[in-house]
């Protein structure tokens, strides 16, 4: 029979393992603190457990943390990890190195339900969500975890149709007895699915970011089918009842494609739409997938529709893009 995994749970599950094997109820921070603190992979190595209980913990839990199996280095230093995921899939995790700070790009899913049109994991369609431990093993198992200093929830998937494994994740990242990592170093990123964004702000301090692209209802239908669900009015409605006035942040990401949606009209319409928050807009290249009738639209046209931007005095910044040599 197939053991439970150790890594992954939360403080109130390994108390619950503690009694359940009848140890010390102190036995419980001590297994977290192997688990998200130790650079350890198996159990023998908790060697401020007795013996018996390693023994016991060994008969019914694996520790759970698995390694990637494969890397690959772009010539600016990005390196990218793929790691084996349920159903015989992969996914695959980004090491971003810069000067003032090191960001690790996780996966929440195994492909994708949202089928955004400028998305490669929306054509590989959905295949499962990933569990907290497997997010939180995507950090845990690089070799350089200890290196990373910032977390963005961007890769494969949409986090908040992954909720409750996405909140789990943010508690063991984020707790004393976890990574202890600041939530003002996590940035979460969504399409708006507004329930679960809403349980999001409302039970985590990490920051937040809104795939937007448009901001007029029937163009950002046509990209992103998620508004018909969750039109954005509404996305935004929602995030107005929320405080963003203290360190926690509100995004919003914006691709900008060839000839669609960096016009005049756009940037009225942005300062409008996002008109009472607190919020930056992050420009986004975009890079071509194929048979896509979306085009990439070069750097003048960037730099013209962020000055735009800055003119309404909405911060604006263009988001560097990183490991583009790697397939």
């Amino acid at each position: 029979m197939e053991k439970e995994l150790l890594f992954g749970k939360n403080l109130d599950e390994l108390k619950s393992v503690a009694a359940t094997l009848g140890l010390p109820k102190f036995a419980a921070k001590q297994i977290a603190d192997w688990l998200y603190k130790k650079d350890i992979d198996n159990i023998d190595e908790m060697t401020n457990l007795s013996k018996k209980a390693r023994e016991l913990l060994k008969e019914h839990y694996d520790f759970g943390t698995e390694k990637p199996i494969s890397v690959s280095e772009s010539n600016d230093g990005t390196r990218k990890y793929l790691y084996n995921a349920p159903g015989g899939k992969y996914i695959e995790v980004a090491f971003i190195p810069e000067k003032t700070r090191n960001t690790l790009c996780v996966s929440s899913q195994v492909g994708c339900k949202m089928g955004c049109e400028f998305c490669m994991t929306g054509r590989q369609k959905f295949h499962g969500n990933l569990t907290a431990g497997t997010i939180v093993n995507q950090l845990r198992s690089l070799p350089e975890w200890k290196e990373v200093s910032n977390i963005v929830y961007m890769g494969m998937g949409e986090p908040m149709d992954n909720i409750n494994e996405v909140l789990k994740s943010l508690e063991i990242l984020t707790s004393d007895w976890g990574t202890e990592m600041s939530p003002n170093r996590i940035n979460v990123s969504t399409v708006g699915v507004i329930p679960n964004m809403r349980q999001f702000i409302e039970k985590s301090e990490a920051h937040l970011a809104i795939s937007l692209h448009s901001p007029f209802d029937e163009e950002r239908g046509s990209i992103m089918p998620v508004q018909n669900a969750y039109p954005i009015k509404e996305v935004i409605a929602e995030l107005k009842k929320h405080d963003w006035t203290g360190k926690r942040r509100l995004s919003f990401e914006y691709i900008v494609f060839d000839g669609l949606n960096h016009s005049d009209k756009h940037v009225k319409e942005l300062a409008k739409l996002l008109n009472g928050l607190k919020y930056r807009i992050n420009l986004i290249r975009f890079h071509q997938i194929p048979d896509s009738e979306l085009k990439s639209s070069d750097d003048d046209n960037l730099l013209v529709f962020q000055r735009k931007l800055m003119d309404k005095g909405i911060i604006t910044t263009i988001r560097a893009s990183r490991g583009q040599d790697i397939d």
